[in-house]
């Protein structure tokens, strides 16, 4: 199926029959052809306390399951729409980014703290992403929002890319992150103020950053 970039903001998915993809609802723009919308409960891997965790926390966004024959153009609030393509690993990225994605990945929570220890949460916390992130996994096609577009770094061992945190939009492979302060560094070289704080993410993959600071 996949999805096809119709320009920086709009996507165009095509539909079949037997096969489901999952969008965030009110971001349908027009269609063709017999399909259907109906609302979609995700609670993800993690179990009923994750579940109830991003409830809490107002992190769970609200899907859309998609299904028939025909053609779907999806699109929300004028965003940059990046299309990434998953061959057998894992996206993680914030619910709230997500514009629409294949029904055969497998759709999952991940606690902040299971990846990077306190650090975790304290990135949670410090970037306001919250506690927990959305993990996508398998082989498939993926739409992402984000503010002034999106491009993505390669990370390999050699070489780890350190981000502002506020300009993370995603990332996938075996990638390790770490949440560090050094004080006035986005003073001095970012667009922030206050209190510094750097992402490093170092391992085999690639992050994708947006060219803003501005949440959705």
């Amino acid at each position: 199926m996949g999805f096809r970039e119709i320009n920086s903001k709009m996507i165009e998915a095509a539909v079949s029959p037997g096969v489901r993809l999952f969008s965030q609802r009110g971001a349908m723009l027009a269609y063709r052809g017999d399909v259907s919308f109906t609302p979609s409960v995700q609670s993800g891997q993690g179990g009923i306390m994750s579940m109830l965790g991003r409830r809490v926390a107002g992190e769970a966004a609200p899907l859309m399951s998609v299904e028939g024959s025909g053609t779907v153009f999806f699109g929300h609030g004028g965003h940059h729409v990046q299309v990434i393509n998953l061959t057998g690993d894992t996206l993680y990225v914030e619910a709230d980014r997500l514009l629409a994605f294949e029904g055969s990945l497998r759709q999952g929570t991940m606690f902040m703290g299971s990846q990077g220890g306190v650090m975790g949460i304290v990135r949670g916390q410090a970037t306001g992403q919250g506690l927990f992130t959305t993990t996508l996994q398998g082989h498939g096609a993926v739409a992402v929002m984000a503010h002034g577009g999106v491009f993505g770094i390669p990370i390999t061992p050699q070489r780890p890319v350190h981000v502002d945190p506020q300009a993370y939009v995603a990332h996938h492979g075996e990638v390790r992150n770490r949440l560090s302060s050094a004080l006035g560094w986005r003073d001095m070289v970012g667009r922030g103020s206050g209190e510094a704080f750097q992402l490093e993410l170092s391992g085999s993959g690639t992050v994708y950053v947006q060219a803003s600071e501005e949440k959705l």
